[in-house]
């Protein structure tokens, strides 16, 4: 008992406390990629801990006292090794449908975003096929569009477009600035992190964990886009584009140079934050790659 309270305490620390502390954290908008990393942690973690503390209100409590060997033997992860009793019996394999579908429900929520932006994405690009204009130069498609905007589709036929007001309101160097920053999106492939979040906030709607994940992780993603750019262009420059774009609204599953937390953006674009100590980040990483473990060595008694 004193183990499934200790694993329903991680899952209410993980899932309730951690990630309000973590939304406010001042370091993360100066190492967004650090912090998205510790959002996915804290994901990783809340699965674990939630199955295993599911796993044992469901099974006996006597399959964990041979330590992981003895958990991933009931579970049928590992052969050979010595039983704790008879062979499992229907009552064992209905309960691990309970820890099973922890796992299950968010992967299979992946699955469907998944299929469901990729839609999204298919159909506009059949319609960009049809109202779209290639322009080489930039390695984008503009549309003839009034309203300043610049969005890519990621995956697999990745597009940058370009709409014909952002063309007439930015500058060359403007223009240039935004389209490396939607090139950021697709070379770091963040439409997947958006994906994950997506997926997570479905399978657990209402948890605090889901609600700020998603909502940081959209801003983050930004953020790291806007230090790509930042690398060949002038913060002028990009904040200046910033402000034109902003207004523009995208299409479902791209991704927009406007983009999440604008002021947000703009502000840290036109005042520099140092970047967290070095042992600052080390400790923040060595945290968000321990995290998912921890419940398993409660769990097992190690």
């Amino acid at each position: 008992m004193t183990t499934v309270v200790l694993l329903v305490g991680y899952v209410v620390l993980v899932g309730v406390a951690v990630p309000a502390l973590l939304s406010r954290a001042r370091w993360a908008h100066r190492a967004p990629a650090l912090a998205v990393a510790a959002w996915q942690g804290l994901m990783a973690t809340f699965v674990v801990a939630t199955t295993l503390a599911v796993y044992h209100l469901a099974i006996a409590e006597q399959h964990a006292h041979n330590g992981i060997v003895g958990l991933l033997t009931v579970c049928g992860l590992v052969t050979g090794a010595p039983a704790s009793g008879s062979a499992p019996t229907l009552a064992d394999v209905l309960a691990l449908a309970a820890p099973a579908a922890v796992v299950l429900l968010p992967a299979g929520w992946l699955v469907r975003c998944a299929w469901r932006a990729h839609q999204a994405r298919q159909r506009h690009l059949d319609l960009l096929t049809l109202v779209g204009e290639p322009a080489p130069e930039y390695g984008a498609t503009v549309i003839d569009h009034e309203v300043p905007a610049v969005y890519c589709l990621p995956g697999r036929f990745r597009r940058v477009v370009v709409t014909r007001g952002a063309m007439d309101a930015l500058s060359e160097d403007q223009l240039q600035a935004v389209l490396e920053h939607e090139r950021a999106h697709i070379q770091g492939r963040h439409y997947l992190l958006h994906l994950v979040t997506d997926a997570f906030s479905r399978a657990f709607p209402g948890l605090p964990l889901a609600r700020h994940a998603k909502e940081q992780t959209a801003l983050l993603v930004e953020m790291i886009a806007d230090d790509r750019a930042l690398r060949l262009h002038r913060r002028e420059v990009l904040a200046a584009a910033m402000c034109e774009v902003a207004a523009g609204r995208v299409p479902q599953a791209a991704l927009g140079a406007g983009g999440t937390g604008a002021l947000i953006r703009l502000r840290r674009v036109l005042t520099p934050q140092p970047r967290p100590h070095r042992a600052t980040r080390l400790g923040i990483l060595a945290a968000t790659a321990t995290a998912p473990f921890l419940p398993l060595l409660v769990a097992c008694g190690l």
